[in-house]
């Protein structure tokens, strides 16, 4: 009798998934790009709506620097969404980390799209379209610097710099 020595290989297994450098690097630039896209349009309407449906008890002036006030929450925002999704990213992973930023972005955005104004709810309107704001300057922190992050790790060896200017 013979013995035949059993393959350890199997060949049908699949291959693990390899991250391709420049599916990394487009979906780092599509992410931050919606997100930016995100930032101007709340930017346009704090001109021209946000003011008089939110704040519409105080003179057009006040009305102004109120929704460009809601505007700059977000920005005020963003070094702690950084710093929050970093530690996060290192303790858990980056990819789960830059997804949830990403859907706290895109809840805030469609939230904000719904939210009734003062008429309706009275004060809770401007208070909650400052939390929601908030919430979009955590996403965005966090997803600017997980998506530059996770592009430059990907990258080919030279090609670093390269790779991480596209989520900037």
């Amino acid at each position: 009798m013979t013995s035949t020595p059993l393959s350890r290989e199997d060949n049908d297994a699949p291959a693990p998934p390899v991250n391709s450098a420049t599916r990394v690097a487009t979906a780092s630039f599509i992410g931050t790009a919606i997100e930016f896209y995100d930032f101007y349009v709340y930017a346009t309407a704090a001109a021209l709506v946000i003011g008089p449906v939110f704040f519409p008890q105080t003179s057009g002036t006040a009305q102004m620097l109120s929704s460009f006030l809601t505007f700059g929450i977000a920005f005020l925002a963003r070094p702690l969404g950084s710093a929050l999704f970093g530690h996060f990213g290192d303790r858990i992973g980056r990819k789960s980390t830059l997804v949830a930023s990403l859907l706290l972005m895109g809840v805030c955005t469609t939230l904000i799209g719904v939210l009734p104004g003062y008429a309706t709810i009275g004060a809770w309107a401007p208070i909650l379209l400052c939390v929601l704001r908030f919430g979009q300057g955590l996403g965005l922190g966090g997803e600017w610097g997980g998506a530059a992050l996770l592009a430059t790790e990907n990258a080919p060896k030279g090609k670093r710099a390269w790779f991480g200017m596209f989520p900037q």
